[in-house]
């Protein structure tokens, strides 16, 4: 991986607890699936085919993961069924591998850009505040100078909860009154960020979907007017997705993606919640590569999102 080395036994306890209930809840599926049975026949398929749905994968995603197992069975002959866990894990982290372009890289990695600009994107309660509070975190403690920016102007508390944020992780937060434009803040932001000598800009954003062609607009502006200080920004605009949320999430990515460019997603609330598959679900059907997933209350239970890792953690 990217990060070969740095994923460390305290990241790998905190996936494996956050993904606990997930995992519980497939295996046991796959348990009834498999029991009595020798090798991977249709019927283990049917019902590997159910555990995988009724666990969130997604029925399009699912289909093509019992595509691959099949022939993967038929390329390998005689798989019985105590192989099917480790061919879950292959199948999968290569499907996840094929939707993805180029590695995820931690905090500490050199950035592509300067400053580096990430407009985050999501409706209101899936975690998109706390989100960009623990990625200034992060990329803090890896050394990097961090200002945020307030342009969700239209939610009351949006820019006192930003602030408190910048407060707590003791990075600057730029804001306007509320109902302010929100690109003249992501303009302010620009233009105060690269005076200062910045790394990373983490632009919030109002979390609404009252009207696609609105929110269009919207961002479209937003970015518009930030490219007149930063030409290239932004250079990554993050959907924020509850993962809590199932099928729900699959839908809000649906109308994100429809309404601007989507780059990257975060998956969050992941702890907690037996819907863990969305994360393989979301990143094959929408083809956008999972940057982060949120794990848990800490400042670093948010963490950079290793396929092969989280599959592992799912399922073995």
């Amino acid at each position: 991986m990217a990060f070969f080395g740095l994923f460390n036994r305290e990241k790998k306890e905190t996936l494996d607890k956050g993904l606990e209930k997930t995992k519980e809840s497939f295996l046991s599926k796959l348990g009834h699936s498999i029991a009595g049975k020798s090798t991977i026949d249709d019927e283990v398929l049917d019902n590997l085919e159910e555990a995988l749905i009724t666990s969130d994968v997604g029925v399009k995603t699912t289909l093509r993961i019992i595509e691959r197992v099949q022939d993967r069975v038929k390329r390998d002959k005689y798989i019985g069924t105590d192989e099917l866990n480790a061919l879950l894990v292959d199948e999968i982290a290569l499907l996840l591998q094929e939707n993805n372009i180029g590695e995820n890289l931690d905090f500490s990695a050199p950035l592509p850009a300067k400053p580096y600009v990430i407009m985050v994107v999501g409706v209101n309660g899936v975690g998109k505040t706390t989100t960009i509070g623990k990625l200034a975190y992060q990329y803090k403690e890896a050394g990097k100078k961090v200002y945020l920016g307030a342009a969700d102007t239209f939610r009351a508390a949006a820019v006192e909860q930003l602030c408190i944020w910048g407060e707590r992780v003791g990075v600057p937060v730029i804001k306007q009154q509320q109902g302010s434009d929100p690109a003249s803040v992501a303009f302010d932001t620009l233009q105060s960020a690269k005076a200062n000598d910045a790394d990373v800009v983490l632009i919030d954003t109002a979390g609404r979907l009252h009207n696609k062609i609105n929110l269009m607009h919207e961002l479209t502006k937003i970015k518009n007017v930030m490219q007149k200080v930063v030409p290239d920004a932004p250079h990554d605009v993050m959907l924020v997705l509850d993962g809590s949320t199932g099928q729900n999430a699959f839908e809000q990515a649906k109308q994100f993606t429809a309404a601007t460019q989507v780059t990257s997603l975060a998956i969050t609330k992941l702890d907690g919640t037996a819907k863990g598959g969305v994360v393989i679900g979301i990143s094959d059907q929408f083809k956008i590569p999972v940057r982060y997933i949120g794990l848990g209350e800490k400042m670093t239970d948010l963490q950079v999102f290793d396929r092969e890792e989280f599959v592992k953690s799912l399922i073995l």
